[in-house]
């Protein structure tokens, strides 16, 4: 047990995110004494999990058996197994915490979250569907639960348990305290170090002055690093690239989180015994747009597509399958980069922007942040012939988006923001192509039998997967296209962990005093996704990563 001054304790979180909140709150509930860093305002607690749309991969809910899915923990195995792709001998922690984070998906995960207040929404998303083997890449059946509220709806559960830590005395926080150093001695961790910044009242999510007024120490025999990866930081981006696998990395990105997601504590965390696997592997999307309306540097947010818009590289050709919206997102991006640019197109009617368009984010789904069912009625099936208002207002306002009535027009005005001319005629022979598959419920085209398909499922059908239709009739339109540029995200690999969260080293033994959670431990040992993602996996890996390290035996 700690002495009780104000600056020791018996472990040390370095990080407010969900995976600093889900650690401190179980330690709290513990009993133990708890310092939580953060290098940003208080402000802004919850870190890039409140700024999430707050899916969640679950297994066999009572919300998709409502939906008519049938899922199994044998199924999601086969379907991440199959995704990650695990080939490495630094794979072995990353197996072990996959197999325990699907015990949980499938197990204790939604009766406890509920337990703490979580609700969903009740039709499951269908991500990453794959569209390759049954052996690959993908889910088989929806399982991307959307939390109430979004990433805030997320994040308020643990939010209240820290505050009654806070209350009670065996939390405390230290806002805007940056650590720069995990203090060793004679081989025991003792605490860290660093510098303490000036007060910044920007908004959630803003860039933050890194002013230094003072330095700090604390002190604990545990510190658990929750600071998140290197998806705000492009040059590392760039630096860990797998040109073996993706080619070059572009040219220009957008940035899909934050100023503060830095990666500055994994150097640290390795200077003091910890060991970084599988830093090639990184998970960013395809679908990014220009924020007409930004809150952090280069802000970029993901369109989260249906399955029917027309996806064309910067040459004007059509991408083929597995190459759908929603699909196969890493095959997508090495196919968008060998052609040598760095952005794609949408080419789509309003009838699909209308049903098909959602934008990542708590920001951008307020109907669904506010957690009332009057506001998604209202949103997304009283819109009157149009998108819910903010996808509507990056028609109007994003430096991304070209709408016409004619396709003459709107390769025009496609040609005045890209960087590669399109031709007309190629572009016209492939969506009229297209489009002659629309008469009957049969087709050759992968993507028409792929809308098909989509649309037997009920939650599809029902707000998110357009009616089969020609892109070209006028009836159906105005036309539109869409620039789509590569919007940098989550890190997939990270600091190697066991089981409990602790960091292991280089040479394969644990590291006394030493945890690493979150996406600093690639969300679970050091990267438990392998090479791609089922998405909701990663606020998921958070939470239990976080949950780990807290009902740890190990931890001091």
């Amino acid at each position: 047990m700690a002495d009780g001054s104000q600056n020791s304790a018996d472990v040390i979180i370095v990080g407010a995110g969900l995976a600093g909140l889900t650690a401190a709150c179980e330690l709290g509930d513990r009993g133990k004494q708890v310092i939580l860093l953060d290098q940003e305002p208080e402000q802004f607690l919850g870190g890039q999990a409140h700024w999430s749309l707050g899916g969640l991969f679950m297994i066999d809910t009572p919300e998709q058996r409502r939906m008519g899915v049938t899922d199994c923990h044998d199924l999601a195995r086969r379907d991440w197994e199959g995704s990650a792709q695990f080939d490495r001998d630094e794979d072995h922690w990353p197996r072990q915490w996959a197999r325990a984070y699907l015990d949980f998906a499938a197990g204790e995960m939604r009766p406890w979250l509920h337990d703490m207040g979580m609700r969903w929404f009740p039709v499951v998303g269908w991500a990453e569907r794959g569209g390759s083997t049954a052996e690959g890449h993908g889910n088989s059946v929806p399982r991307f639960h959307v939390t109430w509220g979004t990433g805030p709806g997320v994040v308020a559960p643990f939010a209240r348990r820290l505050q009654a830590h806070i209350s009670a005395g065996r939390v405390k926080t230290r806002f805007r305290h940056q650590v720069s150093h995990i203090i060793i001695q004679a081989g025991e961790v003792k605490g860290v170090s660093g510098e303490v910044l000036a007060a910044d009242s920007a908004p959630q999510g803003a860039q933050t002055n890194r002013q230094e007024i003072g330095e700090f120490e604390v002190y604990a025999p545990s510190v658990i690093i929750a600071s998140g990866g290197i998806g705000g930081n492009l040059d590392l981006v760039r630096k860990n690239w797998p040109r073996d696998r993706l080619g070059e990395p572009p040219e220009n990105m957008v940035a899909g989180v934050p100023f503060h997601v830095d990666g500055r504590m994994i150097p640290i965390a390795e200077a003091a015994g910890g060991h970084v696997i599988n830093g090639d592997r990184m998970w960013h999307y395809t679908e990014g747009l220009r924020n007409w309306d930004p809150i952090w540097p280069n802000h970029g947010i993901r369109i989260l597509p249906g399955p029917s818009s027309m996806w064309f590289d910067a040459l004007g050709d059509r991408l083929q399958a597995p190459c759908l919206p929603g699909f196969d997102t890493l095959a997508t991006l090495k196919e968008i980069l060998k052609t040598g640019h760095d952005y794609s197109w949408f080419v789509l009617s309003q009838k699909i922007i209308e049903k098909e368009f959602a934008l990542s984010g708590s920001e951008q789904n307020p109907d669904l942040t506010s957690g009332k069912w009057m506001e998604v009625i209202r949103s997304r099936l009283l819109s009157r012939g149009g998108a819910p208002a903010p996808v509507e207002a990056f028609k109007k306002h994003g430096a991304d988006f070209v709408v016409a009535e004619t396709l003459s027009e709107l390769v025009a005005g496609m040609n005045r923001i890209g960087k590669v001319p399109l031709d007309e005629t190629h572009l016209r022979s492939q969506i009229e192509a297209r489009d002659a598959q629309m008469d009957n419920p049969f087709s050759k085209d992968a993507q028409v039998i792929a809308i098909n398909a989509a649309r037997n499922y009920r939650g599809d059908r029902l707000i998110r997967t357009a009616k089969p239709h020609r892109i070209l009739d006028r009836k159906n339109g105005p036309l539109i296209a869409v620039r789509l540029n590569i919007l940098t995200r989550k890190t997939l690999g990270g600091l190697q962990t066991n089981l409990d969260s602790q960091m292991v080293g280089a040479d394969g033994a644990a590291v006394p005093g030493l945890f690493a959670i979150g996406e600093a431990a690639g969300f679970g040992g050091g990267g438990y996704h392998g090479y791609n993602a089922l998405e909701g996996s990663f606020l998921g890996g958070c939470i239990f990563s976080g949950r780990q390290a807290g009902r740890s035996d190990i931890i001091a």
